[in-house]
């Protein structure tokens, strides 16, 4: 058995971005390292095969044989006669897609940028910045020393090399490392094919509200999972996203967003984002409230009343007016529906793309609360040249298979543009 086969539990458990690519790890000497192994796994859980490489001033903070159990493969301390930097990132077939070094010291940094070769990290990093191998940098450091014009200086010139940079945190007097989840996607995003770069989407996500009283609510039981998901994808695959969201999951930052409450107020940004003229895509996956009080109380409503009446009106339909403003923009319309049947969606599904006018329908039936909340969903995804089904599978997933089917769908519709 292999060090390899002891990942099977957790290979690409979170999604399959990063199936076959090699990533080599670049460890220096930070406490940030600490947070060195669950990254790794972390990374691992993606599709991705890790290797670790160390400087000695990481070795006095954490033990080569724990990167060795996180990432399945032998860690390199020193170089040896194997050349171990050519055979990583050198003209071979053992070359890596990356070379991300978490946590970068200042140190490190400042190294590389002048092309200084003194310990196994920065070895490899003058090899992959001199082969055209992607390298990622997250630095970490004390803020003044982060500050430092010298290393502020260093920083750009990576950048002018080529290096991309995950920019820290700035807390407590420190310029910790970026989170977790914040250098995966930074990674999922370099590794990913670019076939929506120059694209615009505008994406919506998560519940909305509406006000009984100032304190109580209509809404449903919607977690915005699959909203986020899909503009994530998008975003890694090269496209500028704008995310319109209610509820509290929120976007990582680089990811422009309108966080709203009620429907009128998810009406009325998207509405003022495609006016802007710039989105190629709208993308609907929001769950608005569909009904709102006629009237909404001004004051908390007593519970000494008893039972009261409570009259409901429809709430805008967000497609409808967006479609009539702008009859040319691609449009995906989401409908969810209790039918209990593939068979019945699909009906369903074919009857809102009549009714709505979008482009594309992705229905999903959520009979008994089902993929409210959860990681996993299915899908039939519906356009006027054909159904498919994405049977049940983890959100992120199917977000990627969706940004498929809307990647190829835009790409027929500009081709017909182009023979016209």
């Amino acid at each position: 058995m292999t060090k390899r086969d002891l990942l099977k539990e957790i290979q690409s458990t979170r999604g399959n971005e990063l199936d076959g690519k090699r990533i080599v790890l670049g460890v220096t000497g930070s406490v940030a390292s600490a947070e060195v192994p669950q990254l790794a796994r972390e990374l691992i859980r993606h599709g991705a095969d890790v290797t670790a490489v160390m400087t000695p001033a990481a070795e006095k903070l954490i033990r080569a044989d724990l990167l060795e159990w996180a990432t399945g493969n032998s860690v390199v301390r020193e170089l040896t006669g194997r050349t171990e930097h050519v055979r990583s990132l050198g003209e071979s077939p053992e070359q890596a897609d990356l070379l991300l070094v978490a946590p970068c010291t200042a140190n490190t940094i400042s190294k590389i940028a002048l092309g200084m070769d003194d310990t196994p990290v920065t070895t490899f990093a003058s090899m992959a910045i001199g082969n055209s191998v992607p390298v990622l940098v997250c630095p970490a450091a004390h803020e003044p020393m982060y500050r430092n014009p010298a290393v502020l200086e260093n920083i750009k010139r990576l950048k002018e090399m080529g290096v991309e940079v995950v920019e820290p945190r700035i807390e407590e007097g420190k310029a910790k490392i970026a989170d977790r989840q914040t250098i995966v996607l930074a990674v999922l995003r370099m590794l990913a094919k670019k076939d929506l770069e120059g694209r615009n989407f505008l994406i919506t996500g998560g519940p909305s509200v509406e006000f009984i009283d100032p304190v109580r609510v209509i809404t449903n039981l919607s977690s915005g999972k699959t909203g986020l998901d899909i503009a994530t994808e998008a975003w890694r695959r090269g496209a500028s996203v704008s995310y319109v969201y209610g509820g509290s999951l929120a976007p990582p930052p680089f990811i422009k967003s309108h966080r709203i409450v009620t429907t009128g107020e998810m009406s009325e940004t998207v509405l003022s984002e495609l006016n802007s003229g710039r989105f190629d895509v709208f993308i609907s996956s929001a769950a608005p409230a569909d009904f709102a009080p006629v009237k909404s109380a001004g004051t908390k409503i007593p519970t000494k009343l008893g039972n009261i009446s409570l009259e409901l009106k429809p709430t805008r339909k967000i497609i409808r007016e967006v479609r009539s403003a702008f009859p040319h923009l691609f449009v995906v319309a989401f409908k969810a529906d209790t039918t209990g049947s593939l068979k019945e969606l699909e009906a369903v599904a074919k009857a809102y793309l009549a009714e709505s006018k979008a482009d594309m329908v992705v229905a999903n039936d959520v009979s008994g609360g089902a993929a409210f909340g959860s990681d996993y969903n299915e899908l039939l995804v519906v356009t006027r040249r054909r159904t498919v089904h994405f049977a049940r599978d983890l959100k992120v997933r199917l977000a990627a298979r969706l940004i498929d089917e809307v990647a190829a769908e835009i790409g027929r519709k500009r081709n017909r543009t182009i023979k016209v």
